[in-house]
């Protein structure tokens, strides 16, 4: 079965074609990156009209570099939240159309679960059960999952985001959004614990995350110290980060002690980042966990992991019809 996925849940309007929910036949992307760039964050409104402008292209360029023909798509899979609500009614209100039009089933998919699905994407991906984290600009999870369709919630942020708060210090240095990349580009050439921010570790045995104080400890220090160097950002930076892989890697591995797993995966944009996910390894093997990261393509917002988890749905009759709508905020367990 061919699934056609779209994704529009935030900044990048997506769309994917994908046989029998792991065979990616093509993925394209259209990031909005360089027009949010110059406000430091996602302007919703902005974010809302250009998904209009680009859904119609992206999703042509993907049904044509699948090799396939329209008559093969047997079904179609789009995000229907969390995310900003004006961009998520763009991408499942074409697929609502593309769908009806075609008299084709539609799965109306969660984004973190879809997130998860990016593993089952990967040459090599954990056993069930297993424990994972769905980490980006807007979530910060720990899952415990036991089927392609039961994820128990462990764990949430209760406050920031950690790719947020990787975007809110890249604004108090002036180094651009989003600010995952170059914060761990400058973290490179420097002592990470030469700066002492504080680790947030919450109340015993919780596997929630809260990192506003870390962005408010990092606030005081470049306002205290008048940082304006880009060697004297490059340190803040690579302080900052150590701090958030310290706690992420606690919990993970804390996580999976608790429910006796062997296997942790990171999944969402910022499982992107290569020093989170080395030192995360490092720690877990000294104990003997084993950890999955999906291939870097796969780790930001995509349509191919909408499109493998609606293909899921499909073969179970979980589809949508035209009064469903999108939802900003849900938690899956």
């Amino acid at each position: 079965m061919i699934i056609l996925g779209i994704e529009s849940s935030c900044d990048e309007t997506a769309a994917a074609l994908v046989e029998d929910g792991k065979n990616i036949l093509s993925c394209v992307v259209a990031s909005q990156i360089d027009t949010h760039d110059k406000y430091g964050g996602v302007v919703p409104e902005l974010a809302s009209r250009m998904h209009i402008e680009a859904i119609a292209p992206v999703v042509s360029e993907a049904i044509e570099k699948s090799g396939v023909g329209m008559d093969d798509i047997q079904g179609v899979a789009a995000t229907r939240g969390p995310g900003l609500i004006g961009a998520l009614l763009v991408g499942f209100s074409f697929a609502k159309s593309f769908a009806w039009a075609r008299k084709l089933p539609l799965a109306g998919v969660n984004h973190l679960e879809a997130h998860i699905y990016t593993l089952f994407l990967s040459e090599k991906y954990p056993p069930f059960p297993f424990i994972s984290l769905v980490v980006s600009g807007g979530h910060t999870n720990i899952y415990y999952v036991t089927s392609p369709d039961h994820f128990e919630l462990l764990g949430q942020t209760r406050d920031d985001a950690a790719g947020e708060a990787f975007d809110k210090v890249s604004k108090m240095l002036s180094l651009g959004y989003p600010g995952g990349p170059v914060i761990e580009t400058l973290a490179k050439s420097k002592d990470p614990d030469a700066i002492k921010f504080p680790r947030t570790f919450l109340e015993k045995g919780s596997f929630d995350f809260s990192f506003s104080g870390l962005k408010s400890s990092v606030a005081r220090y470049v306002h205290d110290h008048k940082i304006s160097e880009m060697d004297d950002k490059a340190q803040v930076a690579a302080s900052f980060q150590e701090a958030v892989i310290d706690v992420i890697s606690k919990k993970l591995i804390d996580a999976a002690i608790f429910k006796k797993c062997k296997d942790i995966a990171v999944t969402g944009g910022v499982a992107a980042n290569q020093s989170l996910t080395e030192k995360l390894r490092t720690r877990a093997q000294k104990i003997g966990l084993n950890v999955f990261v999906p291939p870097k393509e796969l780790c930001g917002d995509n349509g191919a992991m909408i499109a493998a988890r609606g293909f899921r749905m499909i073969q179970q009759k979980n589809v949508c019809d035209l009064c469903h709508d999108v939802f900003s905020r849900a938690r899956i367990d």
